[in-house]
This record gives C-alpha cells, structure tokens and sequence, in this order.
C-alpha cells in the first residue's frame, strides 16, 4: 500500500528525546520505519526512550548541547542523515525587570544558539544529505502571542522561526527543506511537582476551543509529515499545533 508519509529508509536525528515531545517524535519516528539516533544529556532517561523505539538499528548519543564541546563531538559521530528534529529546549520564567542577561543567555543558548549551531556543523561538513528534512520545535509563544513573565521564553522561540526562514532560503538549492512547529500547551510532565494545581489546569484549558492541552505523539505526527516526503514542497513553513488557542 503507498504510504506518502513513511520514514523507511530514513535515519532521523532527534535532540532532546529524554522526555516528553522529543521522546514522543523518537518513538512515533521508529514506529513509522525510521532509524532513530536519539540524544540528551540525562542517559538514564534517554535510555528509556532508547527502550521504547519500534525495531531495530537505532542508535543512542548522550550530549548535553548547552556545552559547546559535546555538540562538536555529537556531530562528529553522527553518520549522514536524512532528517534532523531540533527539540531540546529549555523555559525560564520571570516578570521582565528581573529577566537578567544571565537568564536570557541560558535560555537563549539552549533553545537557539545550540540547535543553530548543530545544524550548521551538519550541513557544512554535509552530514545532512540532499533532500533531507530539518524540524525545529518552536512554540506558539514569541511567534503568535506570549505571556505573563515569559519574555525570555519567548524571545528564544521568536529567534527560532527568525531562523527557519533563513536557513530554509540558503538551503532550498541543496533540496534540504527546514521548517518549524509551534505548539500550544502539550500535556508532558512539566508541571509534575509545581504549585499549580489541577483546578487551574482544568481552567486554563478552557482557554483552549477545543477544550484540552495537546499530546506529544499529536506534536509527533506533525513532524513525521515534515520528514516526510509526503511534505517535499514545504519549506520556510511554521507549522501551527495549539488546538484553536490563538484564535482567540
């Protein structure tokens, strides 16, 4: 049966697969033929995940990308890839006149500089093959709209898409399409141990029409669409996943 939207034959790198929507995208990637190179920097949790992954032929690097040296070596032992889903991120928040430098720098040197610069490691040394796919996981925040104290957050995100329609326009004559995702609120396990409690999650997913947070594997399936050739005209696309939560 033609299935457009198969990833055999295919390997896919993903960043930040130790948990949540990047573990959702390793999984739902091997479940749809894929050879999955997994990284993070947490191994016992990224070998979880490692567990988890559909077949055989996958493959497991621990790096932690906020370090300048384990993104060097990770490229270095990645093989040639057909696609590269950009997840590991980081959220810090706080009312903007005690938003430091510090704490823009953090966030932005995880959520931006690193992705950036693995991607740029990976195309100039050609690890990425022609007509490949680059996802990066970006958000609904600093793109569609933002929040309370989320400055940073969404400063990093805005950077993101910023750079997804640039790097699409250098790569288009290589045929490698790079594009985003913008989710709204994704059910993970963010919120596992704060102080906000069920009720007020329950209250602010009203504010969502269709009434609940998203699922990471609904997160997943969007990216598999991009990785695959079912998506071989799509580039410089930011890709909207937030359950109507804008349309407000």
């Amino acid at each position: 049966m033609h299935n457009p939207f198969t990833l055999v034959g295919k390997t896919i790198l993903v960043t930040g697969a130790s948990s949540g929507i990047g573990r959702a995208i390793a999984i739902e990637s091997s479940k749809m033929g894929a050879n999955v190179i997994i990284t993070g920097r947490n191994e016992e949790r990224l070998k979880k995940t490692y567990y988890l992954l559909n077949g055989s032929g996958h493959g497991l690097i621990v790096a932690d990308l906020s370090v300048k040296e384990d993104i060097e070596r990770l490229h270095k032992e990645l093989p040639v890839i057909d696609g590269l889903v950009n997840c590991a991120g980081l959220t810090k928040v706080a009312p903007f006149s005690f938003a430091t430098r510090d704490s823009f720098e953090e966030v932005m040197n995880v959520n931006f500089f690193a992705p950036t610069e693995l991607t740029r490691l990976m195309v100039k040394t050609k690890k990425i093959r022609k007509g490949a796919s680059i996802v990066f996981i970006s958000s609904v925040s600093g793109v569609y709209c933002s929040a309370v104290a989320s400055a940073i957050y969404s400063s990093s995100k805005g950077a993101v898409n910023g750079l997804v329609k640039g790097v699409a326009l250098d790569l288009a004559p290589k045929g490698i399409r790079v594009n985003s995702v913008n989710p709204g609120m994704i059910d993970t396990d963010i919120f596992t141990g704060s102080a906000i409690t069920d009720e007020q999650l329950k209250t602010d997913m009203l504010r969502y029409p269709l009434g609940r947070y998203g699922k990471p594997e609904e997160v997943a399936y969007a990216v598999i669409y991009l990785l695959s050739d079912a998506a071989t005209w799509i580039t410089g696309s930011n890709l909207l996943i937030d359950g109507g939560y804008t349309l407000l």
